[in-house]
């Protein structure tokens, strides 16, 4: 554990060393703050943040987790800063495990800041209204799963190259799929509809969203986390084989 702190300590001050973190936490906090605000949040009539709950995925999936996971190992082995670090006394597993948890930390982070939204406008300095706490955190709770499996699959990725473009464009296709399949589930009828249910991010996040923690979710998302970490652990300890 000592181990992946110190890993997790280290990735996560050189995100705000290069910037990162200020560009990843500005620019969504801006860019989701235009989207809730002018797209229809006005006209709801009730005390609700469903409209950024239901965006949050998007910006994650499509900007926030490949811009923070393309370097994290694609960079090292690009550099050849990886083999440095293996050759100290860390195993492999605390390599992907320590980059893993600052990049989660950091997203925690974002969550946190996004709620100087719901705060400003139903606590101080206005009050629209009673703002109904447990859906909100149910949201939130799931905005943390939801990450927890991107940023795995991002690592994945990442562990496959040593292009930081290259992991990008797979971490932003593959998520992006995975949202777009559940557009597709009212469409398709039948098992179709059902099997891309079963793999869509946006299917399972949904019930959060709404205010319900669905233990199948939970079980879904945290599963792919695991398989995906997995992945990039046996990436990584296939350079002893090559």
């Amino acid at each position: 554990m000592k181990n992946i702190y110190t890993i997790a300590k280290r990735e996560f001050g050189a995100y705000f060393d290069s910037l990162v973190a200020f560009v990843v936490v500005a620019g969504s906090m801006f860019g989701l703050g235009l989207w809730f605000f002018y797209t229809g949040f006005w006209d709801t009539n009730r005390v609700s943040i469903a409209t950024l709950l239901t965006s949050f995925p998007f910006a994650l999936s499509l900007i926030v987790i490949p811009l923070l996971t393309m370097r994290s190992l694609a960079e090292e082995k690009r550099s050849g800063t990886l083999e440095l670090l293996i050759t100290l006394p860390v195993t492999d597993a605390e390599v992907i495990l320590g980059k893993y948890v600052a990049a989660l930390a950091l997203i925690v982070v974002l969550l946190f800041v996004s709620l100087a939204y719901p705060l400003a406008m139903y606590v101080w300095p206005w009050h629209l209204g009673a703002l109904d706490w447990g859906p909100v955190w149910a949201g939130y709770f799931g905005l943390f799963l939801f990450s927890a499996a991107g940023i795995a699959v991002g690592m994945m990725f990442s562990g496959f190259t040593d292009s930081q473009v290259i992991a990008f464009f797979m971490t932003f296709m593959t998520l992006g799929l995975l949202l777009a399949a559940g557009f597709l589930v009212e469409k398709l009828p039948g098992w179709p509809g059902d099997s891309l249910s079963f793999i869509s991010f946006l299917s399972r996040y949904q019930p959060f969203a709404r205010g319900l923690i669905d233990t199948r979710a939970v079980v879904y998302f945290i599963s792919v986390a695991v398989m995906s970490l997995l992945v990039a652990f046996r990436s990584l300890e296939s350079r002893k084989w090559s």
